[in-house]
């Protein structure tokens, strides 16, 4: 019997044990992760975490002190080896687009096409203009255009030349909150389309659930966690990736059983952490989504703060013991602030650590 062997997929982007420096500071160390081709990967922290000078490393702005980066398994960067910019076929949309103020358009995503036949140019910038929604607007200037337009433009023009990948730092910073949701999905279906393979550089975590497929949460120049959005929403690896991603409130509890844990609003069934204890004291991280607004509930909580959000508010709710809480109510429940009303506990997943106390 004749036995076949199984292809293997060469990652587009690996990083392996990458760290680098300033001046002999480290600004990030040990980042390791890997893109498939297709794939749109995020590096997703608080501004000074190190996640933009990775992205230069990558790009071959910035020189690495150690471990390696490979492209379509090509080493272009290591300790005593760095492939310049130019030559790496990486594309980039930047924070500011950096769009040609003197070219329009059509000329601005041609740019980097120079190399092609004429007709063929044309045919490419034709098919990335219908593709982000702009045939209509080949001639006309960037500053005639709206801020979401001009990205739009800038991520056809990096798009245009075919990179084997695409870096996006911080692209949508300069624009609106509805508008960087609403294009946020919108890039995402572009990369999609494209079948392009994509990293993005963000603080938001919106734009890093719209758009990525792996994300990798950053702090302190290290990456706590390089998973799905859903897996880093529902299981962080640490306490700083609860805190970071998402919205939510850390309450006492006492661990009663391996899978039982109290707290002042009940007794909730998860896991406790690892080496702790029956009895032992955690924190159990309790999210808006996972207070429940009930009228016939017996235990009250004290509306201290609201927020409008059109189909929910966002109440702040304190407790008898006065921690403060917060919960997601359809907005049809419109309570004063001041007012009581029952709340009841229901958490699908319980996230808990040892005590800071």
């Amino acid at each position: 019997m004749m036995t076949t062997t199984p292809l293997t997929f060469e990652p587009v982007l690996t990083l392996t044990g990458v760290s680098h420096s300033y001046e002999q500071k480290p600004t990030f160390s040990q980042v390791s992760f890997s893109l498939a081709k297709g794939q749109i990967g995020c590096l997703l922290g608080p501004s000074g975490c190190g996640k933009t000078t990775a992205l230069r490393c990558i790009a071959g702005f910035e020189d690495i002190v150690s471990g390696t980066i490979h492209l379509n398994g090509k080493l272009v960067s290591s300790a005593g080896f760095h492939l310049s910019a130019e030559k790496r076929q990486i594309g980039m949309v930047f924070q500011d687009y950096a769009l040609f103020p003197h070219l329009n358009v059509e000329k601005n995503v041609a740019f980097g096409l120079h190399r092609l036949e004429r007709n063929q140019r044309q045919k490419r910038v034709d098919e990335l203009l219908e593709v982000v929604g702009l045939s209509g607007f080949k001639t006309a200037y960037p500053h005639e255009l709206s801020g979401g337009q001009q990205q739009r433009v800038a991520l056809a023009r990096a798009l245009a030349p075919r990179p084997d990948l695409l870096l996006l730092d911080e692209p949508f910073s300069n624009l609106d909150v509805a508008l960087r949701e609403r294009l946020g999905l919108e890039v995402r279906e572009i990369l999609k389309q494209q079948n392009a393979t994509a990293i993005l550089v963000t603080h938001d975590q919106h734009e890093a659930f719209a758009i990525a497929d792996e994300i990798g949460v950053m702090y302190e120049g290290q990456i706590q966690q390089w998973d799905s959005a859903y897996q880093i929403y529902h299981e962080p690896a640490n306490r700083f990736v609860a805190d970071f991603v998402g919205e939510g409130v850390f309450m006492p509890g006492k661990v009663l059983a391996p899978d039982r844990i109290e707290i002042e609003l009940g007794v909730v069934r998860g896991n406790m952490p690892a080496d702790c204890c029956l009895g032992c004291t955690v924190d159990v991280l309790v999210r808006p989504d996972d207070v429940i607004h009930d009228d016939h509930s017996t235990v009250q909580a004290r509306v201290t703060g609201k927020a409008f959000r059109g189909a929910d508010f966002l109440y702040t709710l304190q407790l008898g013991s006065g921690i403060r809480l917060l919960s997601l109510v359809p907005s049809h429940h419109d309570h004063a602030i001041g007012e009581k009303i029952g709340i009841r506990l229901e958490i699908d997943h319980v996230i808990a650590f040892h005590s800071q106390d």
